[in-house]
């Protein structure tokens, strides 16, 4: 099978494209290295450089290569930049979906496995977030990518392209083996900004609300290691029937903890600054992944946040200035 990987020398899809590699899948990655760092590919991967909505190009890439699958991770993806730039959300996340999918139909692809968000559900009222909950996003970027989940099943429905949603709470980690980690310099992960600190880059880091209705104030979130949900992505390949999927442990991590876990892993004390809530927070947010473990048989094997920290701690150790190619 030959796989189209989107996006693929960022955070996310370099861990996808490493994961597909080694289990022996044909990739190919289509990359403007805006955010992403091609030296971050396996040699086995085929790398072409461009855009998502390049029609005449991803045309071009899907019939010189025989695409079968299509794994689509490029996209923006910080929340507070989506309130302040929404245009480029919708540019870059939305409007540049429904030129691949277009792209896709018009090649023949068969499968298109999408790279979703918790965002989608907005502020739920269930303390556990299941596939049918109601989808109210609070921010362009949750709306942006909505608006890209309907326009797949759209197209979906009127040309047969079989898809697979995968719907990510909070991505975090990095490959044990040190060959990818978080590498965007703009990334606000909250891991990453607490490693940086830990490694002087940053002076101090800042929690964005401390008066929520959690127990210690801060929000909530559910953390899921990058292994675990490439792995998800690897069983999504077999999936015969149109499908949505949830990706999360199932286990929520205040920032105040994560923060007492960074100072665990890495023996360093982590100086904070306290200062309003962003626009665009929900207070909580904890996946129900039951559906995908019953169907796909899928178990996240990173349970513990701690061994989450200590695989990102090693990458930001081994690239204390940042990664550059």
């Amino acid at each position: 099978m030959t796989i189209l990987v989107t996006g693929g020398a960022g955070y996310i899809g370099s861990h996808m494209v490493h994961a597909l590699t080694d289990a022996g899948e044909d990739v190919v990655v289509l990359d403007n290295l805006s955010t992403g760092y091609q030296s971050l590919l396996p040699k086995a991967a085929a790398f072409v450089n461009g855009d998502t909505g390049d029609s005449p190009l991803v045309g071009r890439v899907l019939r010189e290569f025989g695409v079968e699958t299509i794994m689509h991770f490029a996209a923006a993806i910080v929340v507070p930049e989506s309130v302040r730039m929404p245009l480029q959300y919708y540019r870059n996340n939305t409007l540049n979906t429904c030129s691949l999918i277009e792209s896709a139909v018009a090649a023949g692809v068969d499968n298109f496995i999408f790279s979703s968000t918790a965002a989608v559900y907005g502020m739920p009222s269930e303390s556990s977030v299941h596939e049918e909950v109601p989808k109210t996003p609070i921010s362009p970027y949750g709306w942006s990518k909505l608006m890209s989940e309907q326009i797949l099943g759209d197209a979906a429905r009127a040309h047969g392209l079989n898809f697979v949603i995968l719907r990510y709470f909070n991505v975090a980690g990095a490959d044990p083996d040190g060959r990818t980690g978080q590498s965007t310099p703009r990334a606000t992960h909250l891991i990453k900004v607490a490693c940086e600190t830990a490694l002087g880059k940053r002076k101090q880091m800042t929690i964005f609300g401390s008066d929520y209705g959690t127990p210690d104030g801060t929000c909530i979130r559910d953390y899921i290691h990058i292994l675990d949900l490439a792995q998800a992505h690897i069983l999504a390949l077999n999936v015969e029937k149109s499908a949505f999927y949830n990706l999360g442990t199932g286990g929520g991590t205040s920032v105040r903890e994560i923060i007492a876990a960074c100072e665990r892993v890495t023996g360093k004390k982590i100086a904070v600054v306290e200062k309003p809530r962003r626009a665009g927070d929900p207070p909580l947010l904890i996946a129900a992944s039951d559906k995908i473990k019953k169907e796909l048989g899928w178990e996240p094997k990173f349970q513990s946040i701690d061994k989450i920290v200590e695989s990102a701690w090693a990458w930001h150790v081994k690239n204390p200035l940042g990664y550059q190619d």
